[in-house]
């Protein structure tokens, strides 16, 4: 599950060297036209780096008969690729244009080593109009042109066995009252089935799920002038509002211990639990584990009923930046243009598991046409982006870690209070001031 990936690796600030292929390394003309020749970091995105080449490397060649610009393309893992990002911005020699995981965006454009995308630039690659609004959302800071566009997105959705609920005479829910419900429903422990799956040793899960949490009761884990807030109410509501599900005994106790990999949609794949909360790239885990696209549906994760907001999800997905230093600016925004094109949006889309990022773009990440149309509603709609702020991996690391042990607490069966929740909460808040 890439984007889970993706900001795993946020946190880490540690500088490594890397080879040398600078921007514009091997250029002869600096217009963009032919005899140019690009350097491309890719996210990898597939099952494995020789997949993604796979994909990438006929495009990259139509893109050269096209306009004459040849691109080296690089696929880098997700356990190296923010190491060779971070290094780049302090030597000045990383590529022209390169892949970022979108909740890293506003710490990398406060390195100032990014092109911001101004209304020349919006021009040269199409025009901002073009995007999905909730996408384009995340290419920076907020009030300031972004540093980067969007290329890929994704985002949550509810997972539902279909039999299951036909056997149990329920439907899907649309509060949160009546997931939790149909989840006591759904439990049987004689059986070793549960209504929800969760992979309660992430942090990356469960500050996303603090974030959307906190979100649908109208709070945010920052102010407006970027200082952590972490222990209001509504971000205390939210973190129960997920912690709750394993105090409520609906949850595998053992699922404490998941992290990203495939348990989580393993046992929803196998019916061992009845709903997962999880990213449309889930898909491609529950074809492998066996199950078919019509014994399963997806609905929009619900709100309390009593909530203000019906946020679903955060826009998860990768973007697309540009080296400020590139020397083959007009190259590497027409590449920008080609990558983000709806013909080429169509190709990446199914084989990545990704949602388009055009507007008007019909998905085909999946042959379903319900799940399909109702993951584009959620991006459309009713998701927004995580903070868009400089110290954005430091506040998932620690909110998320403080979720992660009060998962593990009420997997004990001790429920932690909304007392606990707020000094769990503080503590985050306290560690990532003293970081700096």
């Amino acid at each position: 599950m890439k984007v889970r990936l993706i900001t795993a690796v946020a946190v880490s600030a540690a500088l490594v060297g890397i080879a040398g292929c600078g921007s514009g390394s091997s250029s002869s003309s600096g217009s963009g036209g032919s005899g140019t020749t690009l350097t491309y970091w890719a996210s990898n995105q597939g099952a494995s780096l020789q997949d993604d080449q796979k994909v990438l490397q006929p495009e990259l060649d139509k893109f050269q008969k096209q306009t004459g610009v040849k691109v080296n393309l690089q696929v880098i893992g997700w356990p190296d690729l923010q190491n060779k990002i971070l290094a780049a911005t302090t030597s000045g020699n990383g590529p022209d244009v390169l892949n970022i995981g979108n909740t890293w965006a506003p710490s990398l454009q406060a390195t100032g080593a990014f092109l911001p995308f101004g209304d020349a630039e919006f021009k040269a690659i199409g025009g901002k109009d073009k995007f999905v609004p909730a996408s384009l959302a995340t290419g920076g800071m907020a009030g300031k042109d972004p540093t980067s566009v969007p290329l890929y997105s994704l985002v949550y959705g509810l997972y539902y066995n279909k039999k299951m609920f036909a056997d149990a005479g329920l439907k899907p829910p649309t509060t949160w009252e009546e997931l939790q419900d149909a989840a006591k429903k759904l439990t049987d422990k004689s059986k070793g089935v549960y209504g929800m799956a969760m992979e309660g040793g992430s942090y990356t899960e469960g500050v996303h799920f603090a974030f959307i949490f906190g979100q649908q009761q109208d709070s945010n884990p920052f102010t407006t002038d970027g200082k952590a807030d972490f222990t209001s109410a509504g971000q205390v509501q939210g973190v129960k509002q997920y912690v709750d599900l394993m105090a409520d005994g609906v949850v595998n106790p053992s699922s404490a211990q998941y992290k990203n990999g495939p348990e989580a949609p393993g046992d929803f794949a196998k019916g061992k639990a009845a709903m997962l909360m999880s990213q449309n790239n889930a898909d491609n885990t529950l074809v492998a584990d066996g199950m078919k696209s019509d014994e399963y549906g997806v609905v929009a994760i619900p709100a309390p009923a009593n909530a203000p907001k019906n946020t679903a999800s955060f826009v998860a997905g990768i973007n697309l930046s540009v080296f400020k230093n590139t020397k083959n600016k007009d190259a590497a925004l027409k590449f920008v243009n080609f990558m983000t094109s709806e013909e080429e949006q169509k190709i990446f889309d199914k084989p990545f598991a990704a949602l388009p990022v055009l507007k008007g773009v019909t998905p085909n990440f999946t042959d379903n046409a319900d799940e399909a149309k109702t993951f584009q509603e959620i991006l459309n709609t009713r998701a927004v982006p995580l903070p868009l702020v400089p110290n954005e991996a430091a506040y998932e690391t620690n909110v998320g870690n403080a979720v992660v042990q009060l998962t593990a607490q009420a997997a004990t069966g001790k429920a932690p209070s909304d007392d606990d929740i707020k000094a769990a909460l503080q503590k985050a808040q306290d560690t990532m001031a003293a970081a700096g």
